[in-house]
């Protein structure tokens, strides 16, 4: 899940630990909504709610990119992402509850991990797949989602699910050859090595850049699924893709950066302890709200973020909580103290994967300064929480 080299199983345990969801009860749905299995909510590990006044609805999609021939799937194949788009909705009560993995690659992400005892604990998922949406008249503010190394699309999912509540559309990618994830037609994709497929941050960063292209589509009424399967009701039509953001974790971080200095549609960006490393690096003057959130890469220690750091000629903003470990701008700071408990794990144990900055107020910064960010530079509504420190969050600090 770093940059730094961890094992595979490593990766694995920290990542399923972090709340890999086992399918939840069946519900009628449309066809693309898959039945799931039941597992009684008092042994799930649990995501906290988003604090929004809307609930959220959420429909995976199927992208397929015929700009981008993929060397790696063969003659004739494109490159081809799963996307999921996570918004406002209305009437949600019919509709069943979100994985927070598709069920084929989540049983491979078990298997991979060793961690079966797990498996029946997955926690739920805010959303509500196929719910219709609840439009505005000037449409949704988008923001678009990108994950860290041999990590997947879920693993930001109490940001995603806050900033939906709160009003916006985000859509997360899974990077096809750095992810675990599902195609409708039962594929199952996991994250492959470099000898491979070298997937880098420009690779993730087209990936975004094409996503943008699809925004666009939706929001001119066009439907980018390559299947051309339903979408839920009110969705095309609903975006507003002249305000549209992005942030990204670990690699995502950095892909976010690549993706804003190539593409100026991008309008603001939030890199949560991005490394900033690219070859080339990353190059030119960007004029557009740029956010860091650091842990571990940050501008005192790592070149390449002090680097893109003097690329910034517009707003910019660089906080670090202090304790946070590079996985504390996640899931992970909710569910893993819940799995430590069931794995019987020490408080050393526990802080060496998730740092020394509380768990409860961990979840809270990435609930409240995302939004923040998003709500000042894409719907302009001046958020005081940007402006300096503040007792609501006393381990947040402003770096000069």
């Amino acid at each position: 899940m770093t940059e730094k080299g961890m094992t595979r199983r490593s990766l694995m345990g920290a990542a399923l630990a972090a709340g890999a969801a086992l399918p939840l009860a069946a519900v009628a749905g449309p066809a693309w909504a898959a039945p799931v299995a039941d597992v009684p909510a008092a042994r799930r590990l649990i995501l906290p709610a988003p604090t929004g006044p809307h609930p959220v609805g959420t429909v995976p999609l199927r992208l397929v990119d015929r700009s981008r021939p993929d060397a790696i799937a063969g003659p004739g194949h494109f490159r081809e992402v799963m996307a999921t788009v996570w918004y406002p909705a209305r009437d949600v009560r019919r509709y069943p509850v979100a994985p927070w993995m598709p069920t084929g690659a989540f049983r491979v992400f078990v298997a991979d991990a060793g961690l079966s005892e797990l498996a029946s604990m997955g926690p739920l998922t805010a959303g509500r797949v196929g719910a219709p949406v609840r439009r505005t008249v000037r449409g949704l503010p988008v923001v678009v989602f990108s994950h860290g190394a041999h990590s997947h699309q879920g693993d930001h999912t109490i940001m995603v699910q806050e900033l939906a509540s709160h009003g916006y559309a985000v859509v997360t990618v899974a990077h096809q050859y750095d992810t675990y994830t599902e195609f409708p037609d039962g594929r199952i994709a996991v994250p492959l090595d470099d000898a491979q497929a070298p997937t880098m941050p420009g690779d993730f960063a087209a990936d975004l850049r094409f996503v943008v292209d699809c925004v666009e589509r939706l929001a001119a009424g066009r439907n980018p699924d390559a299947d051309r399967k339903e979408l839920p009701a009110g969705l095309l039509g609903s975006l507003d893709a002249r305000r549209v953001g992005a942030f990204g974790w670990s690699k995502g971080g950095t892909a976010t950066a690549c993706a804003m200095l190539a593409d100026e549609r991008i309008r603001a960006g939030l890199s949560l302890d991005g490394p900033m490393q690219m070859n080339p690096p990353l190059a030119g003057d960007l004029d557009r709200p740029f956010m860091l959130m650091s842990a571990e890469f940050t501008r005192a220690t790592d070149p390449a973020v002090a680097a893109f750091w003097s690329l910034l000629r517009g707003w910019r903003l660089n906080l670090r909580a202090q304790g946070a470990a590079h996985v504390s701008y996640g899931d992970n700071e909710a569910l893993f103290p819940q799995v430590a408990k069931v794995l019987g794990w020490s408080d050393s144990q526990l802080q060496d994967v998730i740092g020394t900055l509380d768990p409860d107020q961990a979840v809270r910064i990435q609930q409240a300064y995302p939004l923040a960010f998003f709500n000042q530079h894409l719907r302009h509504r001046r958020e005081h929480l940007l402006d300096g420190p503040s007792p609501a969050f006393p381990a947040v600090t402003f770096l000069p």
